[in-house]
């Protein structure tokens, strides 16, 4: 068994309840794995705080201070969940073998890092944490969870099913992934366009043990759409059809318009009217809204602009 290089990055925003139980867990299994001969003593525990507002920082400071297993990277500012992932993975990927990102609150088992790590050393550049079912999730979020990875197949989105964040990749992984230039980031659609040799670990997700989530529904929402439309440009050619379907739609209307003045059963059709208006106002409002949504995308695309700004790293 090879003795690996690991970096595991934590991505946090406002986590100083969190950070004292993660720290203190994440400290275990590294020493667990040691003495497994699972991974090597220069192995490291990186935290990113993405522009916390609460105490967060101080405690990341704190504990690369007194013990050098720690490290800490500080954001300018709030850069979102996706890019201080990234951050932290692109800041470390020439430093470490593997890399395994996982959340502050770890309500993903951290104890099947140990079975990433054994598929890594089988030859997996990308080994995924999927959870095996999802009986602590209340009914609303597992019917839209799945319905969400259900629709973003469908659109021809390549995921992998009922995983999020929770993954290990190699450093060759790590290198594959910087040639992705997008600023509109989805890990869990870009990550599977690598292709290399990957693999699944399976586990059973627990429930937040401090704080609260910092993907609340809206957020969720805005989260899903975002990765529709970074992966698939379906919606768009949804919206060319229902444009099509609205104007044979309306040919039989008009059609039947003239069948019913010539033949002498015209009425005056104010209802009918009304509700054909608002229907087709309601149409054109949603395409343009799609399209607007791709426009705003390329937009923030040719803007290039730096996905995060490292303000300050705390290493040895």
């Amino acid at each position: 068994m090879k003795d690996t290089k690991l970096f595991v990055v934590i991505p946090c925003y406002n986590e100083e309840e969190a950070l004292p139980e993660t720290s203190s867990r994440m400290l275990k299994l590294f020493d667990k794995m040691k003495s497994e001969g699972l991974i090597s003593n220069d192995s490291k525990i990186v935290m990113v705080d993405d522009g916390s507002r609460d105490k967060t920082w101080s405690i990341i400071s704190g504990l690369s201070e007194q013990n050098d297993v720690f490290r800490g990277i500080k954001l300018a500012h709030n850069a979102g969940h996706q890019n201080a992932l990234l951050a932290g993975l692109m800041t470390v990927k020439d430093e470490c073998d593997c890399a395994v990102s996982i959340d502050a609150d770890l309500q993903d088992d951290i104890n099947v890092i140990a079975d990433m790590v054994k598929k890594y050393d089988d030859g997996c550049d990308v080994v995924y944490g999927v959870r095996s079912k999802r009986e602590t999730d209340t009914f609303f979020k597992r019917f839209t969870a799945e319905g969400f990875y259900k629709f973003l197949s469908a659109m021809g989105a390549d995921v992998v099913y009922n995983h999020a964040d929770y993954r290990l990749m190699s450093s060759r992984a790590l290198s594959a992934l910087s040639e992705f230039k997008e600023v509109n980031l989805f890990l869990r659609g870009l990550v599977p366009l690598i292709g290399f040799k990957s693999d699944k670990v399976y586990y059973e997700r627990a429930e937040r043990f401090a704080g609260e989530s910092k993907y609340p529904l809206k957020k969720m929402l805005s989260f899903a759409f975002d990765g529709i439309t970074s992966f698939s440009v379906k919606p768009i050619k949804m919206v060319w059809s229902l444009g099509l379907i609205v104007c044979l739609a309306a040919i039989i209307a008009a059609i039947y318009a003239l069948i019913s003045k010539f033949f002498g059963y015209t009425s005056d059709g104010w209802a009918s009217l009304m509700c054909s208006i608002w229907f087709l106002g309601g149409v054109q409002l949603v395409s343009v809204g799609v399209i607007g949504e791709y426009i705003g995308k390329i937009y923030k695309e040719t803007k290039a602009r730096p996905r995060y700004i490292i303000e300050e790293y705390k290493k040895d």
